[in-house]
């Protein structure tokens, strides 16, 4: 091994400090990757993104990224340098550059299609404005108070806090949901909904 690398140019010998370098950063992020999708929240961008944004959410230019880019074109360089003549080194670089500049792509790729399958999980609570709902602990009056309620939902049952501008609503009344505040239910008794429009449309009439 020292005769291997004591044998090797000083590009190639650049070329190899990047790659184990980039490797190792690499490899910790992708298991910690592993780890926060399969196990929890995925923090996209909190680790030192630059701030140049696509419309899927994910920063191009992100630690993740660029240690692709330095891990593969190193290594690529490298196996180019070894594979020509002296006098033609500079092949390597294109070589490197391009093969760095593909996994780039790919890990940028990558990111998006985590992100979106994220995203197709997350909470949405202003697409609940309109549903229906169940008190499940009591919710008092005029903003005094929370309570909660429960619905199905976005493909899965939710239990969420709730308030209300009216009376107290006891568990088991029907609600519908008219606003959100923070991801807090604003509700509605739906029989005082249902009163509130005939009231409305007696005095257009």
């Amino acid at each position: 091994m020292v005769e291997w690398y004591s044998g090797l140019s000083v590009l190639e010998q650049i070329y190899f400090w990047l790659g184990i370098i980039a490797t190792v950063f690499l490899i910790i992020q992708i298991v910690l990757l592993c780890f926060t999708s399969f196990g929890g929240d995925v923090d996209l961008d909190g680790d030192g993104d630059i701030d140049v944004d696509t419309d899927s959410g994910v920063s191009i230019f992100s630690v993740k990224s660029l240690t692709a880019f330095f891990a593969v074109g190193s290594w690529a360089g490298l196996l180019t340098c070894t594979l020509i003549a002296d006098n033609l080194q500079w092949v390597s670089s294109i070589v490197a550059f391009v093969a760095g500049s593909a996994a780039f792509a790919v890990v940028v790729l990558l990111l998006r299609f985590i992100y979106k399958m994220q995203s197709s999980g997350t909470f949405q609570p202003d697409k609940l404005v309109g549903k229906r709902a169940s008190v499940y602990v009591s919710i008092p009056e005029k903003r005094s108070g929370r309570g909660k309620i429960t619905m199905n939902a976005q493909g899965k049952f939710m239990e969420l806090d709730a308030i209300t501008d009216g009376e107290r609503l006891s568990v088991d009344d029907a609600v519908e949901i008219i606003a959100t505040e923070n991801e807090c239910m604003v509700v509605a008794r739906i029989s005082e909904k249902i009163d509130n429009l005939e009231a409305d449309k007696t005095v257009e009439g």
